[in-house]
């Protein structure tokens, strides 16, 4: 199978250097590798992303990418060179440079404990790249796609006068010109879980907009863009339960039973 020109930055590394809860419960030295439904979680990101004919290499970004080696479902992928370790730098943004670096652009741009990526979200997030001339984007999927997922996988989302949306970890980049719209994360990329980052990365004003819900998404995108004086587009996902990431042990529960209902489904299918 011939891969596309897309290339994925998946960033696998531990944040801050510190070891995740989930990794200690797990006996595993990062989060990325403890098991959701039967394998280490950024399998199932890898999987996603390798099915899809428009993705091209895929960049692991970790600490020691000789863990890779240790997962036997990669030696095929590593030996062809479709997937590859990166080492990642303590800092996220330094992490998405490094993976960055010497790669084909466009890049899509996610996290390993993606787990619900499809390789038909991949396709709807990059179509909806081209349809807005983006030059960056991010994904989200609405309220309402999440809570039919299922209903307690996300908790948390962004207010907006229009509607409310949570992200799902996926961003696109157009080209190196592109790159310093990373620059919005250096400080953490989680900003419905810390809010106040968004002085740093928008400014106090657009940190009251989003607080209070003033504004529809479309229009916080439009004064992002302006002040990195980029096209930086929001893309509406169709399928919620790409916003469900693995993050604690209520979402690691959630998404066992989610990826076990999609298996059971294939099954049926064959």
């Amino acid at each position: 199978m011939k891969s596309g020109g897309t290339t994925a930055i998946l960033l696998a590394g531990r944040r801050d250097g510190a070891t995740d809860p989930l990794a200690l419960a797990a006996g595993v030295t990062h989060k990325c590798l403890v098991p959701v439904a039967g394998q280490p979680m950024l399998l199932h990101v890898i999987e996603a992303l390798v099915a899809n004919r428009r993705i091209g290499q895929v960049r692991v970004v970790i600490e020691d990418p000789a863990l890779l080696a240790g997962l036997p479902p990669l030696r095929g992928l590593l030996h062809s060179g479709r997937v590859v370790g990166v080492a990642a730098w303590p800092n996220l943004v330094d992490s998405v440079l490094a993976g960055a670096a010497g790669a084909a652009f466009p890049l899509f741009v996610t996290t390993a404990d993606n787990v619900m990526l499809t390789p038909e979200a991949v396709d709807e997030m990059l179509d909806g790249c081209t349809a807005q001339a983006a030059d960056a984007a991010v994904a989200f999927t609405r309220r309402a796609s999440v809570l039919a997922a299922h209903p307690h996988g996300q908790r948390k989302f962004y207010n907006f006068a229009d509607d409310s949306y949570s992200n799902c970890n996926s961003y696109w980049l157009r080209d190196r010109a592109a790159l310093k719209a990373a620059e919005t994360f250096r400080s953490g990329g989680q900003f419905v879980k810390h809010p106040a980052r968004i002085v740093g990365a928008f400014g106090l004003l657009n940190l009251l907009r989003f607080r209070l819900g003033i504004g529809t998404l479309e229009q916080a995108f439009a004064r992002f863009s302006h002040r990195f004086r980029l096209t930086i587009s929001p893309v509406i996902l169709t399928d919620g339960a790409v916003a469900i990431d693995v993050d604690h042990a209520r979402s690691h529960a959630v998404a066992e039973q989610m990826l076990a209902g999609r298996s059971t489904l294939a099954v049926a299918a064959e």
